[in-house]
């Protein structure tokens, strides 16, 4: 980042105000019968009605439209482990992109855990508050266990953007990437570079979209993950494969599709070079990804490449999920954020790729011409469209598969 550019973040997060979020009130309050309803004694009558019925929380204050961003700042962006303090602004920015596209209300929360079951406990404890928790930059593999116990012990969606909201935009743009270059995902050779919490979720989502796990070669920092290793925890031991394929060089041979989720420039020219005609390439680590795509796309002239940045096309960014994703299972009071519900979005966000590009889009992107094809797999966030059909999708799928406490709302899509 450049200097300019590090002066402009700081600036941005300090001026006028210090922060990125603000409370407003939502009722009148100007008279003292204003206040007389807002606070003692009218607040009492709110009380009794949601001590008979808890669902009256939802009818009575804003739980139903409200989503925490928790985390412990155990895998801040690509920072690391600086803790929970340092974490703040990113939570804080989470929640205003929650409220910029889909009018969620959100408060970040920032957890100092000496322990995966310390940080269980307290969420657990304040989940009640809430109408949905987004855990956020939590560091693998603690995050998988975190996330699947509070899955159990909640009844709202307790969802892992890192893991869920990369694996859906990641599967969208993969299934439009397969088709623009003629291969089915049923066939596909996937290498994916990386072991995390994002590669893991990535796959299982792949999977869910009918990829084959045995055309699956997933690499650690000790090369491909195979059946003879016996150093793997159990997430990494669902994806071992049955090769005498080692390395990188090894796996890369022949593959019509990489994935990357690791670590900059770890995926050289000449490997890109021994892919199959026509691959794929995602090299989605931050800022800077596994191969440039100046590289890339010197090396190869009929590759589709995707990084997790906004200046290239085919940017993957998790913003295309999941403000809409919550905002469909909020909207039908769902339990939690099933595998339907993720497939939904899947392919709401592939299908709304394939439509013809709104002037809204054109303008935002200084005109620039977007059509579906090769530098074109997913959709922009700033398309206004997203809002209706991701949540629609998710609401649907929620109230197909049970988990719904509402019907699918009469007033969608939105």
């Amino acid at each position: 980042m450049s200097d300019e550019m590090k002066k402009a973040a700081l600036d941005y997060h300090a001026n006028p105000t210090p922060g990125k979020l603000s409370v407003e009130i939502s009722k009148p309050a100007e008279t003292a019968r204003h206040l007389s309803l807002a606070y003692s004694p009218g607040v009492a009558e709110p009380v009794r009605e949601i001590a008979k019925d808890p669902e009256n929380a939802y009818r009575y204050t804003g739980k139903g439209n409200l989503v925490a961003v928790i985390s412990d700042g155990s895998a801040i962006l690509g920072l690391g482990n600086l803790g929970p303090l340092a974490s703040k602004p990113v939570m804080e920015g989470k929640s205003l992109l929650f409220k910029r596209f889909a009018n969620i209300n959100s408060v970040d929360i920032e957890i100092n855990a000496e322990s995966p079951q310390a940080f269980i406990d307290t969420v657990a404890r304040i989940a009640d508050t809430w109408g949905g928790i987004n855990l956020e930059d939590i560091k693998a593999p603690e995050c998988f266990e975190i996330e699947r116990t509070l899955i159990e012990q909640c009844d709202i969606p307790v969802f892992h953007d890192d893991q869920h909201g990369t694996a859906i935009v990641t599967a969208a743009g993969m299934l439009n990437a397969l088709e623009v270059q003629g291969k089915s995902i049923e066939e596909a050779k996937v290498v994916c570079l990386g072991a995390g919490a994002a590669a893991v979720a990535c796959m299982k989502l792949l999977i869910s979209c009918g990829a084959k796990i045995e055309n699956i070669y997933m690499l650690d920092r000790k090369g491909v993950i195979h059946t003879g290793r016996d150093d793997l925890n159990q997430y990494k031991a669902m994806f071992a494969n049955d090769t005498d394929k080692r390395t990188l060089d090894d796996a890369i041979d022949g593959a019509d599709v990489f994935v990357g989720l690791s670590g900059p420039n770890l995926l050289a020219a000449e490997q890109l070079a021994k892919m199959a005609p026509k691959p794929i390439v995602f090299a989605c680590s931050n800022p800077d990804p596994e191969i440039s795509p100046e590289l890339a796309n010197a090396t190869r002239d009929d590759l589709i490449m995707a990084t997790g940045r906004s200046d290239y096309p085919n940017q993957v960014n998790n913003v295309l999920g999941f403000p809409f994703i919550f905002r469909g299972a909020l909207d039908v009071r769902a339990s939690r954020i099933n595998e339907e519900m993720k497939v939904a979005a899947v392919h709401a966000l592939k299908d709304l790729a394939k439509q013809p590009v709104t002037q809204e889009v054109i303008d935002a992107y200084d005109g620039i011409k977007l059509e579906f094809g090769p530098a074109y797999i997913m959709p922009k966030p700033t398309d206004s469209r997203l809002l209706g059909a991701v949540s629609a999708a998710v609401a649907k799928a929620a109230v197909d598969s049970g988990v719904a406490r509402l019907p699918y709302p009469e007033h969608y899509p939105l």
